[in-house]
């Protein structure tokens, strides 16, 4: 038997649904955060690079700024992260309490006309 393969319209369908889920998944992780249930706040982060890996899609740069990308746990500043800003190398550095890396994130700076 021959194995079908994936019509354009279902891939995009999948992929559809899969970046709903991420959506749904990473609001559901907030508010276990915030509720201080991290433990399920970092399965919920599993699950979402699980299903992001599967489909072959992007996380969003906004949800890859709360995990870490070391240990892939959830950053609640505060509690499981510190988040500082360095004006002076123009970036945010959060360091992960879980595994003791720093994460770098860009300051883009839009230049005034002269």
């Amino acid at each position: 038997m021959k194995r079908r393969k994936r019509t354009i319209r279902t891939q995009k369908k999948l992929k559809e649904i899969a970046r709903e889920r991420i959506d749904i998944l990473f609001r559901q992780s907030d508010e276990a955060a915030h509720k201080g249930e991290l433990d399920n706040a970092n399965r919920y982060i599993d699950i979402v690079r699980r299903i992001a890996m599967k489909n072959n899609i992007r996380i969003p740069r906004e949800y890859k700024r709360r995990f870490c990308r070391f240990c892939y746990k959830y950053l609640l500043p505060g509690k499981t992260s510190r988040t500082r800003i360095n004006s002076k190398e123009g970036r945010i550095e959060t360091e992960c309490f879980n595994c003791g890396k720093t994460i770098y994130f860009p300051i883009h700076v839009k230049n005034k006309e002269k």
